[in-house]
């Protein structure tokens, strides 16, 4: 068959690239080698950046009713010294915080029910075909599109798929980006990690001293720096656990119920599940693209899971890369815009792994290694409550400054930042009230929107208008005569790009350069468009 995507993995990130593809009118074969979600417990933190995608693919209702949480359950985050009941607890990663910035609340549920709730949608529209079962074996590309080889799981006949773009969606070890010849460069710590999931009601009960608490990380000297890391899989009874153990650790020469016992602080009940293992490192794809292909989410990076970063970029990548595929499908983008998804996304998980996550790492040994109660419990309790003070949440704030299809902002995209209304092209829009009914997000054209928040309403939205028609790009005008919305965003206009980014906000500028630099049309051909219209 013939579609404009095929998608080489259903996980989360696969199955919501083809909802964003679908939605913009895109045909797409998504590949997926399982039937059911597998039940490991990961990708539990949904932030409220990723649950604004779900608001937008039509299936946040779904999302929050797929894994309720129990009255005073919480989704909150603690971090402990010593032993998960030791004496020394603050709060973490409280992404309540940064609420006011977003225009959903954030979500916590295991990666399966997630996915699940993926596919509920998934099969909801009608463009998007899936092949359960099924997985890519090899692809080739040439000028006009993608073939891909696909061959049911296990299985040795093959049959073949033919598509403007690939995408692959397929993991740490995928085999798109292998297949396509992409490289990428690791940093390993050369750390082995153990990945338990077990049940246990004691636990539970023990652990109701910290009431709304659903995710714990305990730094104990012991670990030089790399956590023990506690979350509930459901509120009451299942759990998983991350540590560093031994090289050569296996499910059969090692006691994981005592290690479970001495990080928590003392023996408790409970029935070990599943062991697993992973390798502490961080892989990043030396390009997101190489022709007609291209690779998100973990495809295109990995790192080790602290604090929720991984599930969240993939669904950013899958958002960025999306609209710029259905635009450059529909005739209106450009191979600079699909260009600009590297230089975007790229430096934005490179600032996630460097600034944050290994950041962690650092000062966790740092701090380890610097201060113990026991030697000096003073010393040691200024600095535990200096902490407290490190707010990561604050200053995650994924932006594309400098980006080449945004206009008037400098520096370049990374992950640091900080969260304010005031209207930063390259940054997330904040949402707001309009008028005192309704909000602005509910004034959201599906493409770009251009919001003019005074009087000078005329000659600028005709201006964008005409510049629109010749660039054939869909604009949504939309006038909010309100000083307290200009006041907010400090602009009289904002141009929103489809992922809600700001591609411009000022009162004056050229609007033809404007749209132009939005979705990468080069100058020369800019002026010949609008010559020609």
């Amino acid at each position: 068959m013939k579609c404009d995507v095929i998608i080489n993995g259903g996980g989360p990130v696969g199955m919501g690239l083809a909802i964003e593809l679908a939605q913009r009118g895109c045909d797409v074969t998504v590949i997926e080698r399982y039937h059911k979600p597998q039940p490991i417990p990961k990708g539990q933190n949904l932030t409220q950046r990723t649950t604004e995608h779900f608001h937008f693919w039509g299936c946040e209702a779904a999302l929050r009713s797929a894994h309720p949480i129990p009255e005073g359950g919480g989704i909150g985050g603690l971090t402990v010294y010593g032993t998960l009941l030791g004496d020394h607890a603050q709060n973490w990663l409280d992404r309540s915080k940064v609420g006011q910035f977003y225009h959903t609340r954030h979500a916590r549920l295991p990666q399966y029910v997630t996915e699940r709730v993926l596919r509920d949608r998934v099969a909801e529209l009608p463009n998007i075909e899936v092949r359960y079962g099924f997985e890519g074996v090899a692809l080739a590309q040439d000028q006009n599109g993608v073939t891909l080889e696909i061959a049911r799981r296990g299985g040795t006949s093959t049959e073949s798929l033919r598509a403007r773009y690939l995408v692959g969606c397929d993991g740490s070890h995928s085999f798109v980006r292998k297949a396509a010849g992409i490289t990428e460069t690791r940093e390993d710590h050369e750390r082995q990690m153990a990945l338990l999931v077990f049940e246990s009601e004691e636990l539970d009960r023990l652990l109701a001293r910290y009431p709304g608490k659903a995710f714990y990380n305990v730094l104990n000297p012991e670990n030089d720096g790399y956590w023990w890391f506690f979350g509930r899989v459901d509120h009451g009874r299942s759990w998983f656990f991350h540590a560093p153990v031994p090289t050569g650790t296996t499910a059969e020469n090692y006691d994981f119920a005592a290690l479970l016992h001495r990080a928590v602080g003392q023996r408790f009940d409970l029935r070990l599940d599943h062991v697993g293992f992973w390798d502490m490192r961080f892989s990043l794809a030396d390009q997101y693209r190489k022709g007609r292909v291209f690779i998100a989410g973990d495809a295109a990076h990995s790192h080790p899971p602290y604090g929720g970063y991984g599930v969240n970029s993939g669904l950013e990548d899958a958002v960025n890369l999306g609209w710029k595929l259905a635009a450059t499908g529909a005739g209106w983008g450009s191979e600079a815009l699909l260009d600009s998804y590297q230089e975007e996304r790229r430096a934005v998980f490179e600032s996630t792994a460097r600034d944050f996550i290994a950041r962690f790492i650092e000062q966790d040994r740092a701090f380890l290694e610097q201060y113990d109660p026991v030697r000096n419990e003073a010393a040691f309790r200024d600095a535990w409550a200096r902490r407290a003070d490190m707010d990561e949440v604050v200053n995650f704030a994924p932006n594309y400054a400098g980006s080449s299809i945004v206009s008037g902002s400098g520096g370049q995209p990374g992950a640091r930042g900080d969260h304010c209304f005031k209207a930063r092209a390259g940054h997330h829009l904040a949402p707001a009230p309009v008028n005192g009914a309704g909000h602005l997000y509910d004034a959201l054209g599906p493409w770009f929107t251009l919001f003019i928040f005074d009087g000078d309403v005329g000659a600028r939205a005709h201006r964008f208008r005409t510049a629109a028609a010749a660039l054939a790009l869909p604009l949504v005008i939309r006038h909010l005569p309100d000083p307290a919305l200009a006041e907010r965003y400090g602009a009289a206009a904002v141009l929103v790009r489809p992922d809600q980014f700001v591609a411009w906000a000022g009162s004056d500028g050229v609007a033809a350069e404007i749209l132009g630099a939005a979705i990468a049309v080069q100058d020369s051909v800019l002026r010949e468009r609008m010559s020609d219209s």
